[in-house]
């Protein structure tokens, strides 16, 4: 099934970049699995982080992903997706206060595969170009980034028995801090 979850988000990701790179977005993905399954080898957990932009990003229906793998791994996809109808500033808060009220380590465990590949490369990048790095995105305000990221943090606190989440925070410190 892993396999599977690869070969889907490769074709549903293809020719897309990183944001300002010239990185196959495929790689995020994939590292996201990779962190998951450092966590917990679990192929529904696993499956979930490699496909959890398929939907936001490539426009692929939660039915599809169901269909080909799982109500779990479509549900975690799902838990993973945000609201593009929304603000980003919207949906940042929705995605911390979410993370701050929920209980399901498994859903947890996969936000923290994509999060700690974002701020992996967010690191690389800002040590490279500094803040020049913020002009890729559409927030571009370093501080509100960081409003994020520490949020995120704060989100994902209970899995502070992992040592992904102690990178995650540190990372997010050397970033922001």
């Amino acid at each position: 099934m892993i396999n599977k979850a690869i070969a889907f988000a490769n074709i549903a990701h293809a020719n897309q970049k990183r944001k300002g790179t010239n990185i196959p977005y495929i790689l995020h993905p994939l590292e996201a699995g990779i962190v998951v399954a450092q966590m917990k080898f679990d192929p529904d957990l696993i499956c979930a982080a490699i496909l959890h932009d398929t939907v936001e990003d490539a426009y692929i229906p939660y039915k599809s992903i169901r269909e080909m793998f799982n109500d779990r791994v479509s549900f975690l996809v799902e838990t993973q997706s945000e609201d593009k109808t929304k603000s980003w500033h919207e949906r940042k808060s929705h995605t911390i206060e979410y993370l701050k009220s929920i209980d399901d380590e498994d859903i947890k465990i996969v936000s923290l595969g994509d999060k700690l590949s974002n701020i992996r490369a967010l690191h690389r990048d800002y040590l490279e170009i500094g803040d020049k790095l913020w002009e890729r995105f559409n927030v571009t305000e370093k501080n509100k980034q960081g409003w994020y990221y520490k949020g995120l943090v704060d989100g994902l606190c209970s899995l502070n028995k992992y040592k992904e989440f102690e990178e995650f925070e540190r990372l997010v410190t050397r970033v922001f801090c």
